[in-house]
């Protein structure tokens, strides 16, 4: 708690230092910045290293001793401005600073500090609008694959005759991974496994990720790494439609129409309509849903205020319904001989709201704020479970800049709220009031060192701190290196990968669980050699007391902190090259996570994580005609959990090729996944000879369930 205090008092005492040692005949730099007319409020002015923001009216006023002045002047989305000026002792000289705006810039927001993403000492990975727009055309409904396409992501499915599925990043089980939405956690507390499928990506502007212990910036939630799904701001009054069906009898609508502010207005606002659907199927005969039959409606309205003086606000409500059924057919039956149902209907209801405010000339005041109640009814056989979850979120922050600190101050809340119906001993309410602080510190532009640590009083499971230091190198030109350490801690719930699929009939009621501890650390080099970029990765983490399912009678489980750590370990490798209109990728990644078997002891492979995993994609852009694309995917071999028909996975390959021909507004578009046809159920059954303790009849999924996919259809711009 001191050492946070510490960060802004030291950046404070710095810049009080510098201001009583200041010269009487230093000159009076007065730097006014515009773009197109406009004061640019916020704006960062950077003189001789040391940094001031702009007022309301977009101007710095600095006190320079006499000599050369370096000035660098930079804001979201305009193109950096330097110049190079000599001013002389008691000089009064105005700087007026033309900022060009440059739409390819790419800004981050999930590390709290809005800094353009090659300026971060925190590594975050950028999906940017064009391969979200690529993506969109492939699985219309949701972000699954958008997110699954990314090195060191893996989305896992965890019911596999629901579809239900959620990511795991770097190795680590899926509800340890953070969804946010414009920073705000608007689809749960913690990661579930039917958020990432029923987020149309047609309304999104770019997707943030953080890999690794993100604990110091987003709380006892983000334990294996944050994904942030950022809404696309409206440039321009437009219209947007896209209809899609598939071969596997899906089909997708999907609208957004953004209106624009006026020229001289601050309002603007969009809105999101989509509606999912797929019939079941049963491609092996054996009786079973391998593709479930769900319907799903979302509408998503937002609204934006930028007032060009430093103030913005941005409000949104989500409303999200959806049945979904698998099990086996109508007049099949399961091993047992009786029809075994499986059903999740869920009735979701979401609103945020986010403001920034420049205060005090060069301080900014941030508050978020969000609501979520989603109730779900979840049949599992002759089972019912209704349960609702709800969760409360505020935060308040206040940001500035002192010399060649950036530094972040604030306090947050959150309450996590669940209820079920027929099983009352699984009622919990968590409070966790947090406190954090952050501190970026620019050594000129080769180094650059970040501080973060956040404090969350957990009402069930006490202190939990998690300091976090990242480093930014550029020690020679075309090199960036980038080192990262910190903690982190998971607050268990009743819900895992298991539990999401099965329901908790069959779990015995939570007793004597700790708290999930966590260190990580990686090291990011990557290497520009002009149109090429490649980029290397080490990392590696350790989850203590974690959390697992334990077999404890022919019909029950619990969970249970087992007595040895997850260890994980592994490597990236990004090759990408842009030249024009052609972009390719080539990745590889290596992840060996170990833990100990809850069941046997001893320590084992971490199930469904596989070793090896290799991508290529190329793509060609033809301006206003369309785009070609091919990709490919290999999976190696990883570990089953108790499937009787083989202990280790199959390694696959997956092929796919995406079309669009473009005729002005109008847009074809045909694209095909798995063009190799593979499936799991060509090699073993999907469904046990017995049922489980914890209640499934189906085995994991390592591999695709549907098959061959193509699906093709026309998108729209008005």
């Amino acid at each position: 708690m001191s050492g946070m205090h510490a960060l802004p008092c030291l950046a404070a005492l710095l810049l009080s230092l510098g201001s009583a040692g200041a010269q009487t005949d230093n000159a009076l730099v007065r730097v006014e910045v515009r773009s197109e007319g406009e004061p640019i409020a916020g704006a960062s002015v950077v003189a001789n290293g040391t940094t001031t923001l702009a007022d309301r009216n977009g101007v710095a006023a600095l006190s320079i001793p006499p000599g050369p002045l370096d000035l660098t002047v930079t804001s979201d989305g305009y193109l950096p401005t330097t110049l190079m000026l000599i001013v002389a002792a008691g000089e009064r000289r105005p700087v007026s600073v033309e900022l060009e705006k440059l739409k390819e810039e790419v800004f981050v927001t999930a590390a709290r500090s809005t800094t353009r993403l090659q300026d971060q000492p925190l590594r975050v990975e950028v999906v940017d609008q064009e391969e979200i727009d690529e993506k969109a055309m492939m699985t219309p409904g949701s972000v699954a694959m958008l997110v699954n396409e990314t090195t060191g992501l893996r989305v896992q499915t965890t019911a596999p005759s629901l579809g239900a599925a959620n990511v795991r990043i770097q190795g680590l089980r899926g509800h340890y991974s953070q969804l946010l939405a414009d920073g705000l956690p608007l689809y749960g507390a913690q990661g579930d496994s039917l958020s990432l499928l029923q987020v149309p990506p047609l309304d999104l502007g770019q997707v943030e990720i953080i890999k690794g212990v993100a604990s110091a910036l987003y709380g006892a939630s983000a334990l294996g790494g944050v994904i942030n799904l950022v809404s696309r701001r409206p440039r321009e009054t437009e219209s947007r439609l896209l209809l899609n069906a598939t071969s596997q009898n899906g089909r997708d609508v999907a609208g957004w129409y953004a209106h624009a502010p006026a020229p001289a207005g601050a309002w603007s606002w969009t809105m999101l309509g989509s509606y999912n659907g797929q019939t079941r199927r049963d491609l092996d005969g054996d009786g079973w849903s391998d593709l479930p039959t769900f319907n799903r409606g979302v509408v998503r309205p937002r609204v934006f205020f930028d007032n060009r003086q430093g103030s913005t606000a941005f409000a949104t409500l989500g409303i999200i319904v959806e049945n979904r059924d698998g099990g086996t057919l109508p007049l099949r039956s399961a091993p047992d001989g009786r029809p075994f149902r499986e059903a999740v209907d869920t009735r979701h209801v979401d609103g945020g709201l986010v403001g920034r405010w420049l205060i005090a000339g060069s301080r900014v005041l941030s508050v978020r704020g969000s609501a979520l109640r989603q109730q779900q009814q979840r049949q599992s056989g002759d089972v019912s479970e209704r349960g609702t979850r709800a969760v409360w979120f505020a935060e308040a922050s206040l940001q500035g800049v002192s010399g060649r600190h950036t530094w972040v101050i604030g306090s947050a809340f959150q309450q996590d709220r669940f209820t079920l119906d027929q099983l009352p001993q699984f009622d919990y309410r968590f409070s966790a009031p947090a406190v954090f602080a952050q501190d970026e510190v620019s050594f000129g532009p080769k180094w650059t060192i970040g501080v973060s640590a956040r404090t969350d009083v957990h009402s069930e499971y006490g202190t939990l701190s998690t300091p976090r230091l990242s480093v930014l190198a550029r020690p020679w030109s075309g090199w960036t290196v980038r080192l990262a350490a910190g903690t982190g801690a998971f607050a268990p719930t009743p819900f895992t990968e298991e539990t999401e699929e099965t329901g908790l009939s069959r779990l015995l009621a939570l007793r004597g669980l700790r708290a999930e501890r966590a260190r990580g650390a990686s090291v990011d080099v990557t290497r520009l050699l002009g149109p090429l970029e490649v980029t290397g990765t080490i990392f590696t983490s350790l989850v203590n007391d974690p959390v697992q399912q334990q077999v404890v009678g022919p019909e029950h489980v619990r969970l249970v902190n087992v007595d040895g750590p997850t260890r994980t370990k592994g490597t990236e490798l990004l090759f990408r090259y842009r030249a024009g209109e052609f972009t390719a990728w080539v990745t590889h990644g290596w992840t060996r996570s170990t833990e100990v078997d809850p069941d046997r002891g001893g320590r084992r492979d971490v199930p469904l994580t596989p070793r090896q995993t290799a991508s290529f994609t190329v793509m060609w852009e033809f301006e206003r005609r369309g785009r070609l694309g091919f990709e490919g995917y290999y999976t190696g071999r990883q570990a089953l959990d108790e499937n009787p028909y083989r202990s280790t996975g199959r390694p696959y390959v997956l092929l796919g090729a995406l079309a669009e021909r473009r005729f002005g507004r109008l847009g074809l578009f045909i694209n095909s996944e798995n063009l190799l046809d593979v499936r799991q159920t060509r090699d073993d059954p999907l469904v046990l000879p017995t049922r489980r303790a914890d209640g499934r009849w189906t085995v994991d999924a390592w591999a695709p369930l549907d098959g061959r996919v193509i699906n093709g259809g026309v998108r729209m711009t008005f």
